[in-house]
């Protein structure tokens, strides 16, 4: 196999299949990528047996052939030299790598690509179309809320499934959940819910353009996509998701109104003098709120804002991050804080109301 290609091209696809590959054992057959040249293409496939990836560019190819390579070395000859064109050489069990610019070579082992883990396929029947920016939308707003607590792995992964015609992704901890629809379009395959990992999700998230579609395939234990030149598939997290329409408040007494990035930058400074436990309190009354903190061995801070309240004076302790990341997310100018007691359920909606909402629970007063 020889092959030439632009060094920037390569290095892209490369970092990202670095980010798929986990394991840094170069002895391992997994830590390698697999270059795949003919026809005037590069193909580039990675895998961690869970999640894999693969992409074609284009190159010259002078001769056709297949074979792996250790990823973060190859990674990291890529990032030291110059910007142009690049040869590869593949004899015997090693890869010449080359610049066109240098008179410079570097060597890596390789191993044979028959060695490589072949990625699960799907029929192409069984994808349908999701554009880009609402598959993008729906992980921004519930990715982050998934739970890193490895002995509950069922709320490891964000849940999607089909629901009355609408697409639903969901995510929570336990102690706080997000949840957002979108309406297709055209009319997309039945499918049983999922728990989708969020190493495919941010995988997306990253490589997606945001326009036009990407096509997905869902099966019971798989995820595909396929959006411009790439192809991402993933293994799923088996077991049962809880049932999140269950702690979605029916009816709730109280709303407060507020600047979205106003709250969000109180928040911030507010958040300074917050420890381990991560309160904050919100103390409520009309047309008034306080973001205040008090970790007695550090200091205080408070800060007033101006809002649109009507109810009774109360406050409230929350998980500062559990309040902070969502606002990160929503992108109204306005948002709506709905809530009945300190001791319930607190739903945070755009102003006006969008297609997601997250619901946050409420801490302790001390």
């Amino acid at each position: 196999m020889k092959f030439t290609v632009d060094r920037e091209t390569l290095m892209r696809e490369i970092a990202i299949a670095s980010e798929i590959i986990s394991s840094k054992n170069n002895l391992s057959v997994l830590s390698n990528v697999l270059l795949s040249a003919d026809d005037g293409n590069l193909g580039v496939r990675a895998t961690d047996l869970k999640v894999s990836f693969e992409t074609r560019i284009p190159v010259e190819v002078q001769s056709a052939g297949r074979t792996t390579v250790y990823c973060d070395k190859l990674l990291g000859i890529l990032r030291s030299l110059p910007s142009g064109d690049v040869v590869f050489e593949h004899t015997g069990d090693h890869v010449t790598i080359a610049p066109t610019a240098r008179k410079a070579d570097f060597k890596l082992r390789s191993i044979p690509a028959d060695k490589y883990p072949e990625v699960q396929l799907t029929s192409s029947e069984s994808y349908w179309d999701l554009p880009q920016s609402d598959f993008i939308e729906m992980i921004t707003q519930t990715v982050f809320a998934v739970s890193d607590d490895e002995t509950r792995y069922f709320m490891n992964g964000v849940y999607f499934e089909q629901l009355d015609g609408e697409l639903v992704m969901v995510a929570t901890d336990g102690r706080r959940l997000s949840l957002i629809k979108k309406t297709p379009e055209f009319e997309i395959p039945e499918f049983n819910g999922v728990i989708v990992p969020p190493k495919i999700l941010n995988l997306v998230k990253k490589l997606a353009s945001g326009e036009g579609s990407l096509s997905l395939a869902v099966t019971e234990k798989h995820l595909y996509l396929e959006f411009e030149n790439q192809k991402l598939s993933s293994a799923l997290i088996e077991g049962q998701f809880p049932n999140y329409r269950r702690v979605i408040p029916a009816d709730q007494e109280h709303t407060l109104t507020v600047n979205r990035e106003e709250l969000a930058e109180a928040l911030k400074r507010v958040s300074l003098l917050v420890e381990k436990s991560r309160r904050i309190y919100l103390s409520l009354a009309e047309d008034s709120l306080t973001l205040s903190s008090d970790e007695s061995e550090i200091g205080t801070a408070s800060e007033q804002l101006v809002c649109r309240y009507e109810g009774p004076e109360m406050k409230i302790a929350l998980n500062f991050l559990y309040l902070s990341e969502p606002l990160r997310v929503m992108e109204a100018e306005d948002i709506v804080l709905r809530f009945s007691e300190p001791n319930k359920a607190m739903v945070l909606v755009a102003d006006p109301e969008q297609d997601y909402f997250h619901i946050v629970m409420p801490m302790q007063l001390d």
